[in-house]
């Protein structure tokens, strides 16, 4: 089998969790390796996940926009996708856009309801 990849694969046994749906729906998995390029994800059984998705790794403070390059029932190889997210943020970051984007959802809606 030829390797592909660009960087090593360096073993991991991380905690993570995947955001999909627009946040809404989310799995747990365990980042069997990881490089700065992508990880592979093992899940607790089979799984049906969309081709793209959030990582999120609480232990290294990181959320990475990911898609899917392989995929076996209970295992999928991801590449970081750079385009989409431009660059490493932090959780608490992440957090603070998604409420703010909120808040900014809310108050359009109310302004909408004012100029009635």
């Amino acid at each position: 089998m030829n390797e592909r990849r660009k960087a090593h694969r360096g073993r991991t046994c991380l905690g993570g969790r995947i955001a999909f749906n627009r946040q809404y729906s989310t799995m747990d998995c365990v980042v069997r390796n990881l490089s700065p390029n992508g990880a592979k994800l093992l899940f607790s059984g089979p799984v049906a996940i969309p081709a793209r998705f959030e990582l999120v790794l609480p232990a290294r403070d990181e959320s990475r926009d990911v898609l899917v390059v392989w995929r076996s029932p209970a295992e999928v190889g991801v590449f970081f996708d750079e385009r989409r997210s431009g660059s490493v943020i932090s959780l608490e970051a992440a957090r603070r856009i998604r409420r703010l984007e909120a808040e900014r959802g809310d108050l359009l809606r109310r302004l909408a309801q004012l100029t009635e």
